[in-house]
């Protein structure tokens, strides 16, 4: 997915620009230091106590120049109007964070907001036209047949979450004056990899397919999580 992001940022801004990004449930803050190493001002929002105290630990230990390019604020993310004012950033992102949110529309609409005229608002979202593949593939059967025709779903954690479809989110971006202008499938081939499982030999391999498969159809259709990129007006 960080390809695919790259990607996007390449094609809309000129090399070596110094972009603002905001970060919004930023977990550990991986996207967050990556994006400060390429030379960005970025800002990290997390409401997790353990996850911004790991944020702070993994920055703390990175170079001097890269710490003051990275900010980090304790928070929700459905709060931005609080900390930011609009405009802000060039880039937004919200990655793993809508399948927490029961009603994601007044989180996006701020989300939103806070970009810039042409700002790339980035999304990483659980399929929910593909809700059915993991069980299915597992061979429980019990499982997959409700999928089907459901926006919810059990995560690896235990916990039940909500998974967004692909022409509503289309529709909520439109509405939000950021429309979708790319997507792609993240996890085709690889979801159903139990958790801590031993990295292949060929590794390379199968991360070239998953690339190849997330930007191709009908695979990215299928995959485990969708990854969207709409752009502010």
């Amino acid at each position: 997915m960080a390809r695919q992001l790259d990607e996007q940022i390449v094609g809309r801004y000129p090399v070596g620009q110094r972009l603002r990004v905001l970060d919004v449930g930023m977990g550990q803050g991986t996207q967050a230091l990556r994006l400060a190493r390429a030379g960005h001002q970025v800002t990290g929002v997390e409401q997790d106590p353990r996850m911004i105290s790991a944020a702070r630990e993994a920055l703390a230990a990175e170079p001097e120049g890269i710490r003051e390019r990275v900010r980090l604020v304790q928070g929700d993310g459905r709060d931005t109007g609080v900390h930011f004012l609009p405009g802000s950033f060039d880039v937004v992102l919200c990655h793993g964070v809508l399948m927490y949110v029961q009603e994601p529309d007044p989180l996006l609409a701020g989300l939103a907001r806070m970009l810039a005229p042409g700002g790339l608002l980035s999304l990483l979202v659980r399929n929910g036209d593909a809700l059915a593949m993991r069980p299915g593939l597992g061979g429980d059967w019990d499982m997959a047949l409700p999928a089907f025709d459901a926006t919810t779903y059990r995560n690896r954690l235990g916990l039940d979450v909500r998974a967004d479809r692909l022409d509503t989110l289309t529709a909520t971006l439109a509405g939000i004056g950021a429309p979708l202008q790319a997507w792609y499938g993240v996890r085709v081939f690889t979801d159903t990899a139990v958790d801590g499982a031993e990295i292949p030999a060929d590794v390379e391999t199968l991360l070239a397919c998953e690339e190849r498969a997330g930007r191709t159809d009908p695979y990215r259709g299928v995959a485990a999580l969708l990854h969207l990129c709409g752009v502010r007006g």
